[in-house]
């Protein structure tokens, strides 16, 4: 038989409200006493049953991700951290793929509104500061939280000092030698392609490099992108010898046209990337990068739009840690082409 709210009042010996302010995370609950709910519930394997707290409660108890971004692997860390908050705060997660630059894009985000009867939103870049986005969601009056937006003033959610990052980053590359770094930027839309970006040149400024437009072109975070721009770059009169891609997967990519181009990594060309996804791990040789800690991220959004949705003032825009990741993929400058073009 399923375990019912009555079930684990009676076991913990207070009233069910008591019960249901407890698993909602309310306030104004002592500390005995919901320690003594939280061990009932664990004992009689107790879940709640969605339908009927949305029905008490007039909430749906479902909060969404939208999102449109091109890398599967930042996406799956989000959703993961996402479902860590979901599953402690018993409500259930729905993921919401649009595309931005769709005519009807804030039609189609409204119609998932309406339909799903979300209580709140996490968006993801590039949506995070989408202008016609913003103004639908105000007047709908629903709760959201963002993942790294362009601008934070009065929002709540997770954010990163990526700028920073990247002139560690590039503090590590010079200290390895290089002088001739090449830089792949990410999506133009991201607010991360700009503090990479910003990061770079200066972390460039700092070593006394001069920024050389030539050697910073334009990806969409894509695998194929980074392959493709890492061929343009290897194939100048002048190449670079270290490249700079804004994020793992176009770091891949660079790393197959290196190879295939019969460089050698890091002797040749030394790559590095940002975010420290599945794939930096999975690749040969293992990615130098930065660790954003996405999982993390999406649980902390998470976490501040829960906050939203119980007070219109709660939640708080939050700044995540991160941390230089130092594998094979860097080296310093060998005795092949790399230092023929210094």
């Amino acid at each position: 038989m399923r375990v019912r709210i009555e079930d684990v009042a009676e076991a913990a010996g207070v009233s069910m409200k008591t019960v249901s302010r407890v698993l909602n995370q309310e306030p104004n609950v002592s500390e005995d006493t919901r320690k003594r709910v939280e061990a009932a519930a664990r004992k009689l394997q107790y879940r709640p049953n969605p339908s009927a707290r949305s029905l008490a409660g007039q909430r749906s108890y479902l909060v969404a991700l939208l999102y449109d971004n091109p890398s599967s692997n930042y996406l799956m860390e989000v959703q993961a951290g996402m479902l860590d908050a979901c599953i402690a705060h018993h409500y259930n997660l729905m993921l919401a793929p649009v595309t931005y630059g769709e005519r009807k894009f804030v039609s189609h985000v409204d119609e998932v509104i309406q339909h799903s009867r979300a209580d709140g939103l996490v968006l993801t870049p590039p949506l995070t500061d989408h202008p016609g986005l913003m103004k639908r969601l105000g007047q709908l009056g629903i709760p959201y939280a963002n993942i790294s937006p362009k601008l934070r003033g009065g929002r709540i959610g997770v954010v990163l000092d990526e700028e920073r990052a990247v002139r560690e980053m590039m503090a590590h590359l010079v200290s390895l030698g290089h002088r001739r770094i090449a830089h792949i930027k990410g999506h133009p839309e991201h607010g991360a392609s700009q503090w990479r970006l910003n990061g770079y040149r200066d972390g460039l400024a700092a070593a006394g490099i001069e920024y050389d437009p030539s050697l910073v072109i334009e990806g969409d975070f894509h695998y194929d992108t980074g392959a493709i721009c890492a061929q343009r770059l290897l194939l100048m009169d002048n190449p670079p010898t270290a490249i700079f891609a804004a994020n793992d997967d176009m770091a891949a990519g660079t790393i197959r046209t290196a190879s295939e181009m019969g460089l050698s990594i890091p002797g040749d060309i030394s790559v590095c990337g940002f975010d420290d996804t599945p794939i930096s791990r999975q690749i040969y040789p293992p990615l130098t990068t930065v660790r954003q800690p996405t999982r993390e991220m999406g649980r902390l959004a998470t976490h501040e739009l829960f906050k939203r949705i119980k007070a219109p003032d709660g939640g708080q825009m939050i700044t995540a840690g991160y941390e230089l990741q130092l594998r094979q993929s860097t080296g310093p400058i060998g005795k092949g082409r790399a230092s023929r073009r210094r």
